[in-house]
């Protein structure tokens, strides 16, 4: 990585350090790094499909194309082709960035015993692989086990969606809870909340109407 462009990159200078990348690719078309630091940052900027086409590019011109396979998985993953994106992560060693990107995917597939599976192996467990747990526990139903993933981030580093998700998961326990930890979220981010509450009123009524059914 190139650290007077990161620096740029970090100081909000993103069209410059973009530009001054592309620079360096053209005057070395077979250097690594720098298709793995331009991608990075047009990935963070949501220039996926960019980041998507430099890479498969660059396939083609550098010497280890293997190297670049889990910032491609990221891109197909972000543009929702989750079986081309496993693909490749199965190409890649098991490290802790790996294994939390198979979890992600397998659970965007809708796989979350699978993707359970690959987050539990996760060594170093930030807030983020708190929060895919809680994702996954409780696309598993179990509101428990979500909930107490959710608890292990920090109360000044929870989003407005952890907090929704705590409401979610402790409404059956304990409803007083549930609706502070909802207006928190609301409180937080009044639009993701009331998206949210609209998709879990959805959920709500359609596994109530089954119930009746039966």
């Amino acid at each position: 990585m190139d650290k007077k462009i990161a620096q740029l990159y970090d100081n909000g200078k993103v069209d410059q350090a973009i530009h001054l990348l592309v620079q360096k690719i053209d005057q070395k078309p077979q250097k690594i790094e720098n298709y793995l630091q331009l991608s990075t940052y047009l990935i963070e900027q949501g220039s996926v499909d960019q980041a998507q086409q430099l890479l498969e590019q660059a396939q083609h011109l550098v010497k280890k194309p293997q190297e670049l396979n889990y910032n491609l998985a990221v891109s197909y993953y972000m543009q929702g082709d989750f079986d081309k994106a496993l693909a490749l992560l199965d190409q890649i060693p098991n490290d802790d960035l790996t294994l939390y990107q198979k979890a992600l995917t397998y659970l965007k597939l809708g796989q979350s015993q699978k993707a359970l599976a690959y987050a539990l192996t996760i060594k170093k467990v930030d807030d983020k692989v708190q929060e895919l747990l809680g994702d996954i526990w409780m696309s598993l139903g179990e509101n428990a086990q979500a909930q107490q993933a959710y608890l292990m981030i920090p109360k000044d580093r929870r989003t407005a969606k952890i907090y929704f998700l705590l409401g979610v998961s402790t409404m059956e326990k304990d409803r007083t809870q549930a609706e502070a930890y909802f207006a928190k979220a609301k409180a937080m981010d009044e639009k993701y909340y009331k998206r949210a509450m609209d998709q879990y009123a959805s959920i709500m009524k359609m596994l109530n109407d089954k119930e009746k059914k039966k």
